[in-house]
């Protein structure tokens, strides 16, 4: 059995590869950003066991360029459960090489939203911890 840690937490691992990048060699935030919502899906997702939907990002921080060839990982975590929206709070930390330490890149939250198959927002059935 799985533990709730494991059911709140995503981790997602990325190379950054020339086509993430921009003319000076660093990944694009928009690049970023769609790896941060990928992860907050999957946090979400496995959280409430349904399908999720991006409703909104809050305050996203870019505090480090990430450069070409750098490993990426990303580590979303649900921090709160509203009725049927749960708010996910993710990291981005980029290394160059595989032992160096990982440095924090990006930050912020997503708010997913819970819905059935016509897409209308469901409740979620549980909350942190529970």
């Amino acid at each position: 059995m799985r533990s709730d840690a494991a059911r709140t937490e995503a981790r997602v691992v990325e190379i950054v590869f020339p086509d993430h990048c921009n003319h000076l060699g660093t990944l694009f935030g928009g690049q970023a950003l769609a790896w941060m919502d990928k992860a907050a899906f999957l946090a979400a997702s496995r959280f409430c066991g349904r399908t999720v939907v991006t409703a909104r990002s809050d305050r996203i921080d870019f505090r480090r360029a990430v450069r070409l060839g750098e490993i990426v990982e990303l580590v979303a975590i649900v921090v709160g459960v509203g009725r049927s929206s749960m708010t996910v709070r993710v990291s981005l930390s980029s290394k160059a090489t595989p032992g160096a330490p990982p440095m924090l890149a990006t930050s912020g939250e997503f708010v997913m939203v819970a819905v059935d198959d016509a897409g209308h927002a469901v409740a979620v059935d549980r909350a942190i911890g529970a």
